[in-house]
């Protein structure tokens, strides 16, 4: 029985954010939100999560769940910005960042969080994208 690779896989967050913060002039992008949250909503906050389903395919690709909260103003300006979010992740597919390929990104879902009055977050109109990106692994060394 012939041994498998090891590979390692890009740390997903990590490609998202890079593309995001390339793409977006204006809000905080990150993989937490910010200390000054509520200052940071009024320009939009987008944190990217590695969210459950990873599934490795012949030892070589990775597909993985990003759950990317966008959080904003108001509704109209969270909606806004997570189609912008989508749009920038999806067009990535097939090329190389930081030394990551990306072979292909998905949409999932969309979700629209309505407020609750114990959230964390309950003064915040929040959209929750969640996508699926497809990322070649690398042998370890």
């Amino acid at each position: 029985m012939t041994q498998p690779p090891v590979v390692v896989f890009p740390d997903a967050e990590l490609v998202a954010v890079t593309i995001l913060r390339t793409a977006l002039a204006g809000p905080t992008v990150g993989t937490e939100w910010p200390d000054s949250l509520l200052q940071a909503v009024k320009a939009g906050v987008v944190s990217v999560t590695r969210g459950g389903g990873a599934v490795v395919q012949r030892y070589v690709l990775e597909d993985v769940t990003l759950d990317i909260d966008i959080l904003a103003a108001d509704k109209g300006q969270a909606h806004d910005l997570a189609q912008l979010v989508r749009a920038h992740l999806r067009a990535a597919a097939g090329t190389t960042v930081d030394g990551a390929q990306i072979y292909s990104v998905a949409d999932v879902s969309l979700i629209w969080l309505p407020y609750e009055p114990d959230a964390e977050t309950a003064l915040i109109p929040r959209y929750v994208l969640v996508m699926q990106m497809r990322l070649r692994g690398r042998p370890a060394t």
